[in-house]
């Protein structure tokens, strides 16, 4: 993810518009994916306690210097975590996506294509593999990397920051665009366009932060805690 500019103000709010796939398969996909009704792909499995509770015991510190981050100190790109032969943006891709086609040959991993709702605009994308088309879906960290690195990774070592960059947690297929538009930025920065989604969204970056042992800055804590104030009982996800 690229790094934004600065800090974006907080978007207006989303109405869960349909875009480049087109309205013919809305549809089918509010019916097959609990993601569109919790407003986060994966529907998350509820953890222990609620997001806002763990909010409230994370530690709120000023963000630590951002010198010395770089994406390479958190491993050399997607690996494969649990042995299964398959990377973990294929992973994300099969958990995410819907009507996936895989590659023949290749153990089921590699996704050729398939159809995103994004959680974040509510856009319906048609994904093909390919030099010029795979962007269009990206894997974004929640809690983006150098979110991270400012927030308590830099005194991690780096078979932790590879774990965290590979943790499924802390992954959700994106449309590509709203993956560059939030770049490295935290939740005081920048929320989903998708007024549904953010629920979701501000309980995945509590369950990842509480998870890590990172913390939250002042801004960052308000914000979440403005978000989770319109739904009290979100759960933790765990997945």
């Amino acid at each position: 993810m690229r790094p934004a500019a600065g800090p974006a103000a907080p978007p207006a709010a989303g109405g869960g518009a349909v875009g480049r796939g087109g309205p013919r398969r809305l549809a089918v996909l509010v019916a097959a994916s609990a993601a569109l009704v919790v407003g986060c792909s994966p529907a998350p499995t509820a953890g222990a306690g609620t997001a806002s509770a763990a909010l409230d015991e994370l530690d709120v510190r000023p963000a630590a210097s951002a010198g010395g981050y770089d994406r390479d100190l958190f491993g050399d790109g997607w690996v494969d975590v649990d042995g299964d032969g398959c990377r973990t943006r294929e992973q994300v891709l099969r958990r995410d996506l819907r009507e996936v086609q895989v590659r023949p040959g290749t153990g089921g991993c590699v996704v050729e294509s398939g159809v995103l709702l994004d959680p974040y605009t509510g856009v319906v994308v048609d994904f093909r593999r390919g030099e010029r088309t795979s962007e269009e879906v990206q894997v974004d960290h929640v809690v983006a990397l150098a979110a991270a690195w400012r927030t308590g990774a830099a005194g991690w070592d780096r078979a932790t920051r590879e774990d965290f960059a590979n943790d499924l947690v802390n992954l959700l297929a994106v449309d590509g665009d709203a993956n560059q538009d939030k770049g490295s930025q935290d939740a005081a920065a920048w929320l989903p366009a998708r007024e549904a989604a953010r629920c979701p969204y501000a309980a995945r970056q509590v369950a990842v932060k509480v998870a890590y042992g990172l913390w939250v800055t002042e801004a960052e804590h308000d914000a979440l805690a403005d978000v989770l104030a319109g739904c009290p009982d979100e759960p933790l996800p765990t997945r």
